[in-house]
């Protein structure tokens, strides 16, 4: 029995008589023409119609396909938890737009950063104030006043229960992340504006840069200096420990980085090549070190195991480059910023590195290569900061054991510019 009613069989013939008579298939076509007794108009609807219905069954069946693949990969999504599906996208890379921007900051934003355990993120800013924001939602939490300049640097100690931030104020400030965010401790010493401060592993010292062209070690316990370290010649940028705090490193508006050792507070290595002004130092993850060892020679697998081995400086000279830590030797410089390049973060999958910009930009490099792989316009001004997340999350189960789930970092990036705002960007 036919699907077809008498006036569908009766189009679908001409059409074939009329694909047949198109192709030159003569014999076919006078011999279909004389068993349905039809001879059909050249000029009728159904000319060509038999290939146009053929080729939208192909353009369907493959929509189909794909629609049914998209189905069952959202279908495995909807059925995670947000935790499980924020891990799940290990190579998730920034894309516009942001998910959050959050407002509320009179002036310039100078500094960004992640609690490493609650979906909270403080920032910086210039209208002297630090205010703690809630990622997830992008809402507004507090406002933190005490300095009475521009905050330059804000960071969390490992557990997050302390906040210390710096300021062109000459001081540092412990804040207790438990009790309401109450300013704690002042700490003074330095003689001029303060640019940086950190604290160190084990969260007992934080370290300091400044104008004065020092760096400096502190109690956290007392906020008593332990230790004024020279050796720039000029204003200290940025100062950051090494994961295991053996190392810590220092960028310079003398053109040079420093690798200092943070048993003796001596200097390790002087990292000399920029042009102009460094603005960050940043120590490599050991995750990133099988990428990187594509793009140059890193020596055993013995040396890939440590951390500390390599640095990234950024500078005012445009680009980013690459060094070795222990040495002090250029491996390699990344191009393609058109103005300063304040700071840089690593993915935790280990392939890629983002750096932040005054051309308002970010740019995603794939360290494999060294290529710029993708550029995001972020903010309407300079981009001042960038942060990735320090909190982790367990990803899917190994062999059905929960115990056993790889714990990986959240995949959320923040930037801040002097447009004032801040920027979560999330998958």
């Amino acid at each position: 029995m036919s699907l077809l009613s008498a006036r569908q069989k009766d189009d679908l013939h001409k059409a074939v008589l009329d694909y047949l008579h198109a192709n030159n298939f003569h014999k076919a076509y006078d011999a279909f023409k004389e068993e349905t007794g039809l001879n059909p108009d050249p000029n009728a609807q159904y000319t060509g119609l038999l290939e146009k219905k053929w080729t939208s069954v192909i353009r369907l069946q493959k929509k189909i396909l794909d629609l049914e693949t998209r189905n069952t990969a959202l279908q495995e999504e909807v059925s995670m938890t947000p935790a499980q599906r924020s891990s799940s996208q290990v190579d998730w890379l920034p894309r516009t737009p942001a998910k959050h921007v959050m407002a509320g900051h009179r002036s310039s934003i100078t500094r960004v950063a992640f609690h490493p355990v609650f979906s909270l993120i403080a920032s910086a800013s210039e209208d002297t104030s630090i205010k703690i924001w809630d990622w997830e939602t992008g809402e507004f939490e507090r406002t933190l006043k005490s300095h009475t300049k521009s905050v330059s640097d804000v960071d969390f100690d490992s557990k997050g229960n302390f906040l210390v931030s710096c300021s062109l104020d000459l001081t540092l400030k412990l804040w207790d992340a438990t009790n309401d965010y109450k300013m704690i401790r002042n700490f003074h010493g330095h003689d001029h504006s303060v640019s940086t401060a950190r604290f160190l592993p084990g969260d007992d010292r934080i370290i300091s840069a400044s104008r004065d062209k020092t760096l400096r070690l502190w109690d956290v316990a007392n906020g008593q200096c332990v230790k004024a370290i020279h050796g720039h010649s000029e204003w200290v940028r940025y100062a950051v420990p090494s994961d295991d705090g053996r190392l810590f490193a220092s960028a310079s508006d003398d053109h040079t980085a420093r690798v200092w050792n943070a048993q003796n507070a001596t200097s390790k290595a002087e990292l000399r090549g920029h042009e102009k002004n460094v603005e960050s130092v940043t120590f490599v993850p050991v995750a990133s070190y099988k990428a990187i060892s594509e793009l140059v020679e890193l020596g055993g697998p013995e040396r890939l195991k440590a951390p500390g081995l390599l640095v990234v400086t950024t500078s005012r000279d445009k680009t980013i480059m690459l060094w070795d830590a222990s040495t002090g030797q250029h491996l390699k410089t990344f191009t393609g910023h058109d103005d300063w390049v304040r700071c840089v973060v690593f993915h935790p999958n280990g392939k890629h590195m983002i750096s932040a910009s005054d051309d308002k930009t970010m740019k995603i490099w794939e360290l494999s290569s060294g290529r710029c792989t993708k550029t995001i316009d972020a903010h309407d001004h300079f981009v001042t900061c960038i942060a990735w997340g320090r909190a982790t999350t367990k990803g899917p189960t190994v062999n059905g054991a929960p115990e056993r789930a790889e714990e990986r970092r959240i995949n959320v990036l923040a930037t801040g510019s002097v447009d004032q705002m801040v920027k979560v960007w999330a998958p």
